[in-house]
């Protein structure tokens, strides 16, 4: 499958890092074609190998997913993570079902537990603490995402949130056409997130940009303060 243009890095260095990418086993080679050929947003490869080896640094952990797609990047979420559990929420019932199939195929599906509903609905319901959280949310709804997730994310856990430069319409609104609320949304979201006092946090150029954040210490929530 041809690969489009890196929509944040120049020709040569892009095509350089793709050069060092390994190659892809037969089942997320087919989870990539299924995604290109039925039009469904699938997890940039690279940033699937960062969410396997963030979930790698606790083994045992749990990790909690805000957006389960077709199931490619809980699939590596699930692969790192080797005896801990993932939970992942989307609110589209077919993509589920399609992760679904491809994760009992990667035979890890009985350390995934699939949720369907509005993440911005289930998290207040839900039981922490997690060790890693990955947020691939919509962008109107990420930094909501964030504010409630926080709390459940063990101090020392570590938050990601996909898809921040959206291919650099974020950081060049040349490129946007108007109006563009993701776009604009993000651009208020991406410095909440680097100035946020209970993180500590970073911007990568990868995929289509990617926040990255440790959490420092509990929030006022967490010690019965006003929110």
């Amino acid at each position: 499958m041809a690969r489009q243009a890196d929509p944040l890095l120049r020709p040569r260095p892009a095509r350089y890092l793709a050069g060092l990418r390994p190659p892809l086993d037969e089942l997320r080679g087919e989870m990539r074609r299924f995604a290109a050929e039925t039009e469904r947003p699938i997890t940039d490869p690279d940033v699937a190998r960062l969410w396997e080896l963030l979930a790698a640094g606790t083994p045992g952990g749990r990790v909690l997913e805000l957006g389960t797609g077709i199931g490619y990047g809980t699939l590596h979420l699930a692969r790192g993570a080797r005896e801990g559990r993932v939970v992942s929420i989307d609110c589209d019932a077919a993509a589920l079902a399609h992760a679904a199939a491809f994760l009992e195929r990667a035979g890890v599906a009985g350390r995934v537990e699939l949720v369907p509903g509005r993440a911005l609905d289930l998290l207040p319901g839900l039981a922490g603490p997690f060790d890693l959280v990955v947020i691939d949310a919509d962008p109107l709804e990420v930094r909501r995402c964030l504010d409630l997730v926080l709390p459940l994310v063990a101090v020392g856990g570590r938050i990601a949130v996909d898809r921040l430069l959206l291919d650099g319409r974020v950081a060049d609104p040349a490129l946007r056409q108007d109006p563009d609320r993701q776009a604009e949304a993000l651009e208020r979201f991406n410095p909440y997130f680097t100035i946020y006092p209970q993180l500590a946090s970073v911007l990568l150029p990868i995929g289509q940009g990617v926040g990255l954040a440790t959490k420092r210490r509990e929030t006022l929530r967490e010690l019965g303060g006003p929110f």
